[in-house]
């Protein structure tokens, strides 16, 4: 988009709610620009659970529309991408010193039943004693319960629905702040700074949407000028990684003795991913860690369970975001609602006519960001003067055109044209790609054809790929956040790859200054 035409949407956030609001306008016809002041999913979208879930405790809370709506997204989401989202078999040992039998069965009875489940397998009990789901539990556990849910690579569903949305018009610039916003004359006139400098550049825009997470308040107040309070609540949540603690695939979610819940997942192969913690936060959401009482928290839940015990020394990664709930007042911040609010302001602060609106999000959980997008727009669309039908509940998102949603089908065919390619590399394009695979290996012949190899699987090809369709642009953006090949290479790959963009980037930018 070029020039001083005004655009229709402009969205400040390039997290989970922000991209899926930008993908659905574009989808549409709306023009569409948005910013992001670090990388995509740079925050809160890429420090989740990674689940596509109904929330079983939300029920014990009475949300009973946010479970029904989460349970019927969890569906749509595993059609629109079964390459990044799939079924997972969760276990749930039952504690007799806390919720009674009877009390589960009935939330698993609902959770079976609210949302019109299809796609997955409804709830069970099993005999720990006798399931191999019990064998890495302490032998007091007797009972547990299996109901279905499903895993989401969190991060890569925001760079899909960036990726879409650009490919339905809109321009998506990462790394580029909004530092000021004024109503105009009808318009929102905002300025929008690089993070890497140069000169700052002017959209118009007739509709402004306020996406950015844990910073929602401080776009409303100090970019937009609005004297309007949104009512924010931003609680912590932080996760281990510790080498694995359980054969097979089943994830596990642990009773613990305040009530709340931890999950105990497989991840990345050699690894279980445990969390998640609940704490209220007031400081920068742009610099949150977990602390050592957090990491002890989780091993201690885990430790009640699990014959192998955990203990901080064995935590290879964690990581912590901020949730940017909309505060409900309640006094328990893990009571806190995960619903997501629309703050909608149509006539701003000012005499002068100027009807501009700007829209706010708080709240909202990455399940149902599809969703809230979807109301969102149909908030805007009579202020647009736009018409279009809602559109995204049947499109896949990039790489999820996979017939039938048949991954194992899919995988199997496209290592059948490339027998060279390792089993483990080819089912990891798979899972990160789906579909677009096939433009990650381009034309290759053999595993020489992919360049240089960085370790742990990574290939030239691959970050070419992701530098010049993803928006990647360092390590961290391709180790942490396009993938989680962090966890796979050593200190001295990750420092090679570091030189090798920096010697890239100048080559580039040189190039561009001729």
């Amino acid at each position: 988009m070029t020039g001083n035409k005004p655009v229709d949407l402009l969205v400040i956030g390039g997290g989970i709610n922000g991209v899926g609001i930008a993908r659905d306008a574009a989808g549409r016809g709306l023009s569409v620009v948005l910013c992001e002041q670090n990388d995509l999913a740079s925050a809160t979208s890429s420090a989740s659970t990674k689940l596509i879930h109904g929330g079983l405790r939300y029920l014990e809370t009475y949300e009973f529309r946010l479970v029904r709506e989460a349970l019927i997204e969890r569906e749509v989401l595993l059609r629109a991408a079964p390459h990044i989202i799939w079924p997972l078999t969760f276990v749930l040992p039952h504690n007799t010193g806390l919720r009674p039998a009877w009390m589960v069965r009935i939330g698993l009875f609902l959770y079976d039943h609210l949302g019109g489940r299809k796609l997955l397998p409804g709830s069970y009990g099993i005999d720990l004693h006798r399931h191999a789901a019990g064998a890495p539990l302490k032998s007091t556990f007797g009972k547990a319960f299996c109901y279905s849910d499903c895993w989401v690579e969190d991060a890569r569903l925001v760079t899909l629905n960036a990726v879409d949305a650009r490919t339905r018009g809109a321009e998506i610039l990462p790394r580029t702040r909004c530092t000021g916003a004024r109503r105009v004359n009808g318009l929102w006139e905002a300025v929008l700074e690089p993070s890497a400098g140069g000169p700052a550049r002017h959209v118009s825009a007739r509709a402004l949407v306020n996406a950015a997470g844990p910073w929602v308040s401080d776009v409303l107040t100090k970019v937009a000028g609005s004297n309007r309070q949104g009512r924010l609540r931003l609680v912590k949540g932080s996760h281990i990684v510790v080498p694995r603690i359980s054969e097979g695939e089943h994830a596990y979610i642990l009773q613990n003795d305040d009530r709340r819940i931890v999950f105990v997942i497989p991840y990345e192969r050699d690894y279980s991913l445990i969390g998640t913690t609940d704490l209220p936060f007031t400081d920068d959401p742009g610099d949150v860690q977990i602390t050592a009482d957090e990491t002890e928290y989780l091993c201690t839940a885990v430790n009640r369970y699990f014959n192998t015990s955990v203990a901080p020394e064995h935590v290879v990664w964690s990581y912590s975001g901020v949730r940017p709930l909309y505060d409900d007042a309640s006094e328990n911040v893990s009571t806190v609602t995960r619903d997501y609010v629309f703050d909608l302001d149509v006539d701003g602060d000012n005499a002068n006519g100027d009807r501009a609106p700007l829209l706010s999000i708080f709240g909202g959980k990455i399940t149902t960001y599809r969703k809230l997008a979807e109301h969102a727009l149909n908030k805007l669309q009579p202020l647009l003067d736009n018409k279009a039908p809602a559109w995204t509940e049947s499109a896949a998102l990039p790489g999820g055109d996979i017939p039938d949603a048949d991954f194992a089908g899919f995988l199997s065919a496209f290592r059948a044209d490339r027998p060279w390619l390792p089993e483990a590399l080819a089912r990891r394009y798979g899972r990160a790609y789906g579909t677009n695979a096939e433009h990650v290996v381009g034309a290759a012949k053999n595993l020489a054809d992919l360049g240089e190899n960085f370790g742990g699987g990574l290939y030239e090809a691959e970050v070419t790929y992701l530098r010049r369709e993803e928006w990647a642009q360092t390590a961290e953006d391709i180790l942490w956040r396009r993938s989680k090949l962090g966890l796979h290479l050593d200190d001295a790959a990750k420092e090679h790859l570091t030189e090798w963009l920096s010697g890239h980037h100048d080559t580039e930018k040189k190039a561009a200054q001729q």
